[in-house]
């Protein structure tokens, strides 16, 4: 069925609202991920004439008349991986950071100082690639660095500013609803602090002090969720990459299930969802996950890049889990032309109708860099033609 885009039932906040109260929507939700696309054609001056005027990725998700259900539609994809909302607050930590140009490139040195001794981390925004790497990890030397790491954590707390998140919903309007994307799981917390390997080696070598980490920065991100669900945000998301190379379900239970469920209680009791960032491998913690009372997995990824079909991630994951996702970085790759696109698409809807309370399309887990702007035009059009439930 087509979509008449002056119809009412085409606000964007009505179908993705529908879909967080698993209510049939009155079509399939769009709520892409432009982010790293957009700041690339920017950056390197390539934006399509037709979205010129745009200096943001949320005008060109208006102009494009998409949904927004996004967590990154705030965020300074320069600056972190996520957040925007909050602000961190120290006691007893000196924090410094420091900004730099190296050629084209940005460069960020961040300083904890503690009472036994420096942290440091070192981020690079590589220009041509539009892209955050961690050059240096806050903890390279576990040995030597495990208790002022614990200073950190304890002095660590963070403040959430509603005026931020007010801010852009405003901007947002109806084109949809605004995730809080500020959380982090404690297991993620590891694998930004040492890396994912070094963790392995904490968790297997030092696993009483590894849980005493895990529970300071449970309850320092527990007291956020709080905060964030307090102030009316109808749906938070913690940013963790829930790929089962590195978060496998033996660690998800050790380090991160009481974080999911506990995060996940404080949400409903407030009116809220709990969402987690989920590209990768997945269909080993779908399951659990679900029976956490998570409400959803952003940008689940699909073979080959994952290991479970969305319609199949739907089934396993019981009658509530909320999954976004089906265009992926491949897609982008190996559909060129229209009529490729149209068939994909087409193929998707029909294979998620029945799940279309529960799912929102979108990216699994970005739109790449180099994505074609024809293309993505063709996805847009692909969902005006085949996005309504009435049939396909």
């Amino acid at each position: 069925m087509s979509l008449e885009m002056s119809a009412p039932c085409l606000r964007g906040r009505e179908a993705v609202t529908a879909v967080l109260e698993r209510r049939p929507p009155p079509r399939f939700a769009y709520g892409p991920n432009y982010w790293q696309w957009f700041q690339h054609q920017m950056d390197l001056g390539t934006l399509p004439p037709e979205i010129a005027h745009c200096r943001s990725q949320l005008e060109v998700i208006r102009w494009l008349g998409l949904d927004v259900f996004s967590r990154n539609v705030y965020c300074d994809p320069k600056s972190y991986w996520f957040g925007g909302l909050c602000d961190v607050v120290w006691d007893g930590v000196g924090f410094e950071e420091e900004v730099r140009r190296e050629g084209q490139d940005q460069v960020i040195e961040r300083r904890y100082r503690t009472a036994r001794g420096t942290l440091r981390e070192r981020l690079r925004f590589i220009h041509t690639e539009t892209t955050l790497v961690q050059e240096k990890f806050l903890v390279d030397d576990p040995e030597a660095q495990r208790d002022c790491f614990f200073e950190v954590l304890r002095a660590r707390r963070w403040k959430f500013v509603p005026e931020r998140y007010e801010k852009i919903r405003r901007e947002t309007g109806d084109l949809g609803l605004v995730m809080a994307g500020e959380l982090f799981s404690p297991l993620k917390m590891l694998h930004l602090a040492f890396s994912a390997p070094a963790t392995t080696f904490l968790l297997m070598d030092h696993p009483v002090e590894a849980g005493e980490m895990v529970t300071l920065h449970e309850a320092a991100q527990l007291d956020l969720v709080r905060q964030i669900a307090q102030a009316g945000v109808p749906a938070l998301i913690s940013m963790d990459n829930l790929d089962t190379a590195f978060h496998t379900p033996k660690y998800v239970e050790r380090c991160s299930a009481s974080f999911y469920e506990q995060a996940s209680r404080i949400c409903h009791e407030h009116g809220s969802t709990f969402f987690i960032h989920a590209c990768g491998r997945q269909k080993a913690n779908l399951a659990l996950i679900s029976s956490l009372g998570v409400d959803g997995l952003e940008g689940v990824a699909f073979p080959t890049l994952g290991d479970v079909e969305l319609d199949e991630a739907m089934e396993i994951s019981g009658d509530r889990m909320i999954v976004t996702g089906g265009i992926s970085a491949q897609q982008f790759e190996a559909l060129r032309s229209r009529s490729e696109i149209f068939a994909y698409t087409r193929s998707l809807l029909a294979r998620m109708r029945p799940h279309a309370h529960r799912f929102v399309l979108g990216a699994s887990c970005t739109t790449p860099y180099n994505a074609p702007w024809e293309s993505i035009l063709h996805f847009r059009d692909a969902w005006r033609e085949y996005g309504g439930l009435d049939g396909i």
